[in-house]
């Protein structure tokens, strides 16, 4: 019989000797990861190798390190942790809480599909004024053939917002300490013409989408990552309101009748 193989320039296993379904070493793009990246390698450096396939340098470690940190709470105000805490509060399953931070965070509107259309737009304009201006002022037809529908605002930039928020300041301030950020930098520098030009305050996205045009993340690998590094946000406020229970939570009140028997529960425990 022919032995049937995965291609992978990821990955690579070796099988233990007594057991042809587990690996006994692991390389990650030639690395050994349980003998030798466990060992040395942060967990944003190994992220990086896991989607560039090669070391990053310091500058991009700590760049990625600190997009991270940004991103892993997206916050109570975002529809991807609502998703998740109304999941939670209902009684879902854990991941299924996942799955819904992931399904409403996979949209237009601060989510991962922003992100590809933001680094979409970074590829046309680049760091041109003027280009960013035609993009933002008049944006470029959709593909008949995408399943998407047109975005609704400028991607990467907040349509309800009337000035850029604090924290997408301190975190654009932060990201453009590292060696790399020629992006985030020039972004930086020109916030305020770009608002102007897309009539809505910068947004945590675009702050984001730059920063992985500064890693070299293609939009596709920065859609994933995206989605990934938001989730612990999602999955610890999903717990805190399962815990909490449903009479905590405001948004399901007034579709809830309480029956005399669930009362007497409650007021026991």
């Amino acid at each position: 019989m022919s032995e049937e193989t995965i291609s992978s320039a990821i990955w690579k296993e070796t099988a233990e000797t007594d057991n042809p379904f587990a690996a006994s070493v692991c390389y990650c793009s030639g690395y050994d990861v349980y003998g030798e990246v466990l060992k040395k390698a942060s967990w944003s450096e190994y992220l990086f190798l896991l989607f560039q396939g090669e070391r990053p340098s310091k500058a991009q470690a700590g760049l990625l390190e600190a997009l991270a940190i940004a991103l892993a709470n997206p916050g109570l105000r975002d529809h991807s942790v609502r998703a998740a805490m109304n999941g939670g509060v209902g009684g879902s399953t854990n991941a299924a809480s996942l799955m819904a931070a992931l399904a409403v965070g996979a949209g237009e509107l601060g989510g991962g599909r922003e992100i590809v259309v933001a680094l979409d737009y970074w590829r046309q304009g680049g760091t041109n004024l003027d280009g960013w201006r035609q993009l933002l002022r008049e944006p470029p037809p959709q593909d008949p053939a995408e399943i998407w529908a047109p975005m609704e605002h400028p991607p990467g930039f907040d349509p309800h917002g009337a000035s850029c928020s604090k924290p997408v300041r301190q975190v654009l301030e932060y990201l453009c300490s590292f060696g790399c950020a020629d992006v985030l930098i020039w972004l930086k520098q020109n916030r305020e013409r770009l608002e102007a030009f897309a009539d809505c305050p910068l947004a945590m996205s675009g702050v984001a989408a730059a920063a992985f045009v500064d890693l070299a993340f293609s939009a596709d690998q920065a859609e994933m990552l995206y989605l990934v590094l938001r989730l612990p946000g999602a999955a610890v406020h999903a717990l805190e309101q399962k815990r909490f229970g449903i009479l905590k939570y405001p948004f399901f009140a007034d579709a809830i009748t309480l029956t005399e028997a669930f009362e007497q529960s409650d007021t026991a425990e």
